[in-house]
């Protein structure tokens, strides 16, 4: 009997639990543990943050879901992992021994980086997990009180810029809604090099679609850009040129402000010699196996994936959810292949499928692969893509209350496309 350790409930963590159940023989243990009893769904957290959505309706109890289908959940923070024993050390101080682990943990906020930063003890909102979000939505209400500027956008390091482009326009709807928009100047401040460039070196005409867009919202930007710190209603931002140095400083008076942070890899997991890079993600082999230590996995955002490119300021590259989904399929594959003695076959893909919201219409890209020279690079907007983003997060919750992994929309639309899950 196999003991299969899964790290972490979320997007990866809780569909690898499923599917591992699905595939392996019933006499195989399979675990999760995680230290929140609630999966939530990270991509509608700039709808909660505006009212839109409420807590409850996209998040839902881990343990029910998981031990109908016969799988244990462990609600405790993991605080060492120790690989050469095969063992995970726990908040409370016990112990979970393992056969196979599989690292889905996400990033670690690295707001410490920059200070005054972030929802903790500093001056900027997060929508990186649902509890930020409801904080930024108490800042809100307040901020609706004495509207004036507003500065949104992604911090030095920062991987997933989707969700900065997305509240800015969100932010930008609901202000017209409310007939506020002309009391509310609003910036944009990001590390890329250009708007749309998105981590991934632009997709398609991104660059001058998403700078339109821009402009017809009046929202203005500061691109290459670098927060050095933020005071209570100030932030103080340098812009870089093409070589990496400070040419301009800015210094940007706010009354809201959602910034989001560098990630990083979780404690837990970054001081384990051997297992990461020195910013703490897992490094694995192209069967998503840890390079060091054979019976370790890992999928999802805790992943490294080098940058497309080299820019001014740095910036990371997104792992958007269809490439998590295969890289979870993958090491499904490959763990059932160990158990049975089989060297690793599957692989998963680094293609980039994304569907960003902008309050009443969106933005659909597909890069194939992420890192150019790519075979499709393509990008397109509508208000399909909004009702698009509303039915995806609807069926991924329901998939997950059901205990269901096999996904229709890769089953169905990326077959007719052409896109293998496993390449």
């Amino acid at each position: 009997m196999a003991n299969v350790v899964i790290l972490g409930a979320g997007i990866g963590g809780m569909p690898a639990a499923y599917e591992l159940r699905e595939t392996l023989d019933p006499e195989h243990r399979i675990s999760v543990i995680n230290a929140s009893e609630k999966f939530q769904f990270v991509p509608s957290n700039p709808w909660i943050a505006v009212g839109w959505r409420t807590p409850d309706e996209i998040t839902m109890p881990i343990r029910p879901a998981l031990e109908k289908r016969g799988i244990e959940f462990i609600a405790q923070a993991v605080t060492r992992v120790v690989p050469s024993q095969n063992r995970l050390i726990l908040g409370d101080g016990s112990q979970v021994s393992y056969d196979y682990l599989v690292i889905a943990t996400g990033p670690k906020l690295a707001f410490d980086e920059v200070p005054g930063s972030g929802p903790h003890g500093g001056y900027t909102h997060s929508i990186c997990t649902v509890e930020h979000a409801q904080m930024a939505h108490e800042g809100w209400e307040e901020f609706l009180k004495q509207p004036g500027p507003i500065v949104i956008g992604a911090m030095a390091g920062a991987s997933c810029f989707g969700p900065a482009y997305e509240f800015a326009f969100i932010v930008d709807a609901e202000l017209r809604k409310r007939r506020l928009r002309h009391k509310v100047p609003m910036t944009f401040v990001t590390s890329e090099p250009y708007i749309g460039h998105l981590g991934l070196g632009g997709v398609g005409n991104s660059q001058a679609l998403m700078e339109d867009e821009m402009r017809a919202h009046h929202i203005k930007w500061i691109t290459n850009a670098r927060v050095d710190a933020v005071e209570p209603g100030k932030m103080f931002v340098a812009e870089h040129d093409g070589r990496g140095e400070a040419t301009k400083r800015h210094e940007l008076p706010f009354n809201f402000s959602m910034m989001l942070p560098a990630f990083k890899g979780v404690d837990a997991v970054a001081t384990v010699e051997g297992l990461t890079n020195p910013r703490g993600f897992v490094l694995v082999d192209e069967y998503q196996r840890s390079r060091k230590y054979p019976n370790i996995y890992s999928a999802g955002v805790c992943i490294a994936i080098p940058p497309v490119e080299v820019t001014p300021v740095p910036t990371g590259a997104p792992k958007t959810g269809y490439m998590i989904e295969t890289m979870v399929t993958a090491i499904v594959h490959n763990i059932k292949g160990a158990i049975e003695g089989r060297q690793p076959v599957a692989t998963g893909t680094w293609n980039a499928i994304c569907l960003a919201d902008m309050g009443d219409k969106g933005v659909a890209f597909v890069a194939i692969p992420q890192i150019p020279p790519r075979n499709v690079s393509w990008m397109k907007k509508g208000r399909w893509v909004h009702w698009s983003k509303i039915a995806f997060e609807k069926y991924f919750l329901r998939k997950m209350r059901k205990g269901q992994s096999e996904p229709l929309y890769e089953k169905y639309f990326l077959k007719a496309l052409g896109i293998a899950r496993l390449t």
